[in-house]
C-alpha cells in the first residue's frame, strides 16, 4: 500500500482489473473530488463516473443503459447519486447518504430556481434551473425506491452509510424499514478523506473479499484491550485497528451481559472509538476459548484456538507493540 496523503492510502489489489462505477449527487458531476477519491485508493480498478442529465427518468435511463454495457463490479452513489444507485437492483452497490426524499431535500434547502454545478461537466453546462414540475419528476422516480428490496439476493448487494453529523440528508430509518445493512459513521453529508478511509473503504474491502472469496487471517480483540480505565482508547489503539484492517478480518470481543444496559454501553463505546469496522463484527461471548481464528488481542492469559497476543505484557506492553509485531508477521 502506498500512501498519498495523511489519510488516503492506495489499495492496489482491491477491485483489481474490475469496474466501479460512481454516481454522483445533486448538482454534482462526474469530474467531482469523490471520483478523484475513488481514483487514488484503487488505483487498478476502472472507474467510471457519468455526469447525470437533470431529468431524474433520462439519468436512470443513462445508468442502466451503462450497467447493461459495462456490467460494473461496484456501484458507489452519494446522495442523490445514493437514490439512484438503489434502484439499480442486480449489483453489489454502496450507498452514502441516500437522498430518497430529494424532492422535500430541495424545497427544504432551497435547492429550487437556479442552480450551478459544483464541478465542471463534459458537456460545458455550468448551471441548470429546478422549478416544481422537476420536483414532481424526482418525487415520482423516488416512489420506485425499494421496488426490489425483498428480491432474493439484494439485502446482500446494498450498502447503506449514514453520516452522523449530515444536516442535509435523514433517510437512515427509512433504509432501515427495507435494508438490513444501515451504518452511521463519523462525518457530514460530503465525504472527506477521512470519512472515505475510515467509513467507505472498510466496505469496499469486505464486497471485495466476498466476491473474490477471500479468506483473511482473522484476529479476535478484547475491548478491555482497547479501552483505558476511564474508558477512552489506549494510546494507538486506534491507529493499530487501522493499520491491522487493512490486512486481517477483525472481530471485536465482549463479555456476554447479563445486563442489557451493558450490551448496549458495549455497542455505542464501539460506535463512538471503532465505528464502521465493527458493524457486524462484533461478539459477545463468555467462552473465549471457544473462538475460532488466528489471533487474539486480550488482557487476561487464556487458552484457546487462537495465539494469545496478551496486551499489558513485557513483550506486547503497548499497542505500538503489537503494531510491531504483526508488521513483522508480514499478513501471515
Amino acid at each position: 500500500m502506498e500512501q498519498t496523503n495523511q489519510y488516503i492510502k492506495q489499495f492496489p489489489d482491491l477491485f483489481r482489473g474490475k469496474t466501479v462505477m460512481y454516481v454522483h449527487g445533486f448538482g454534482s458531476s462526474g469530474q467531482s473530488g469523490t471520483v478523484t477519491r475513488i481514483r487514488q485508493v484503487l488505483p487498478n480498478a476502472r472507474v467510471i463516473a457519468p455526469d447525470l442529465p437533470v431529468h431524474p427518468q433520462e439519468a436512470l435511463d443513462l445508468l442502466h443503459h451503462l450497467c447493461s454495457e459495462e456490467h460494473p463490479d461496484l456501484i458507489i452513489g452519494t446522495s442523490m447519486g445514493g437514490m439512484f444507485a438503489e434502484l439499480l437492483e442486480g449489483y453489489d452497490r454502496i450507498l452514502i447518504n441516500p437522498a430518497f426524499q430529494i424532492a422535500d431535500t430541495m424545497g427544504e434547502h432551497g435547492l429550487t430556481g437556479k442552480q450551478q454545478f459544483f464541478s465542471p461537466r463534459q458537456d460545458g453546462v455550468q448551471e441548470f434551473y429546478v422549478d416544481k414540475p422537476l420536483v414532481k419528476e424526482y418525487r415520482n422516480l423516488t416512489a420506485q425506491n425499494f421496488a426490489h428490496a425483498a428480491d432474493a439476493g439484494e439485502q446482500g448487494r446494498v450498502w447503506g452509510l449514514f453520516g452522523d453529523e449530515d444536516p442535509l440528508v435523514h433517510t437512515y430509518d427509512l433504509f432501515r424499514e427495507h435494508y438490513a445493512t444501515a451504518i452511521r459513521f463519523h462525518g457530514e453529508h460530503r465525504m472527506n478523506d477521512r470519512s472515505f478511509m475510515h467509513a467507505v473503504v472498510p466496505v469496499i474491502r469486505w464486497i471485495d473479499d466476498r466476491q473474490e472469496q477471500r479468506e483473511r487471517p482473522i484476529v479476535y480483540i478484547d475491548i478491555d484491550a482497547l479501552a483505558d480505565q476511564f474508558q477512552k482508547p489506549r494510546s494507538s489503539a486506534q491507529k493499530t485497528v487501522r493499520t491491522l484492517l487493512e490486512i486481517y478480518q477483525l472481530y471485536f470481543v465482549a463479555p456476554a451481559p447479563a445486563d442489557p444496559s451493558f450490551y448496549a454501553a458495549t455497542l455505542s463505546w464501539l460506535y463512538e472509538y471503532i465505528n464502521v469496522p465493527a458493524f457486524g463484527h462484533t461478539i459477545f461471548t463468555n467462552q473465549k476459548s471457544l473462538l475460532y481464528g488466528d489471533y487474539l488481542i486480550d488482557t487476561m492469559k487464556s487458552n484457546g484456538m487462537a495465539t494469545l497476543i496478551q496486551f499489558g505484557t513485557d513483550t506486547f506492553k503497548t499497542w505500538d507493540d503489537i503494531a510491531e509485531y504483526f508488521s513483522r508477521l508480514g499478513g501471515q
